[in-house]
């Protein structure tokens, strides 16, 4: 399994507008899967927050036909029984990376092929996780870098 994205190239910077200093719109993510996954979920995690690591994004039960998610996908209203999650802001849908000033944070996107749906709403990061335990065909990621 690939993942990438024509908002930014792999270990490099986001643009503001993927921010909380811009419109923070999510960014294009597209992925390649060889087998046939039922749906798709994505988790967008920064590993380098004071407190830990900090969930930026949290879709799930995109379907196993799309291969993208489009930039600046909604918050609400989602298309074709897609799922968002509530991220570490405390809300639905994505929020950008907005850490402290001075050091260089890394935005991981995974994209992970399910065998299954997930049937409950609203799932956090780690609430989603436990729920594709022995359903994950595959995974893989793709890493924005941002510094205020």
């Amino acid at each position: 399994m690939t993942v990438s994205s024509i908002s930014f190239q792999n270990n490099d910077y986001l643009g503001s507008d993927f921010s909380c200093e811009g419109k923070d719109f999510s960014p294009e993510i597209h992925w390649k899967f060889q087998g046939k996954a039922e749906t798709y979920a994505l988790i967008c995690e920064d590993p380098d927050a004071p407190g830990g690591t900090f969930i930026h994004w949290v879709v799930y039960n995109i379907p196993g036909a799309y291969v993208n998610l489009a930039e600046g996908f909604p918050k609400s209203g989602e298309p074709d029984a897609i799922i968002q999650g509530r991220n570490d802001f405390g809300e639905t849908g994505y929020n950008g990376p907005c850490p402290p000033k001075g050091k260089i944070h890394h935005y991981v996107f995974t994209v992970y092929a399910l065998d299954t749906r997930i049937n409950e709403k609203g799932h956090t990061a780690a609430e989603l996780k436990k729920a594709m335990k022995g359903h994950v065909m595959g995974s893989a990621s793709v890493t924005g870098l941002y510094k205020r």
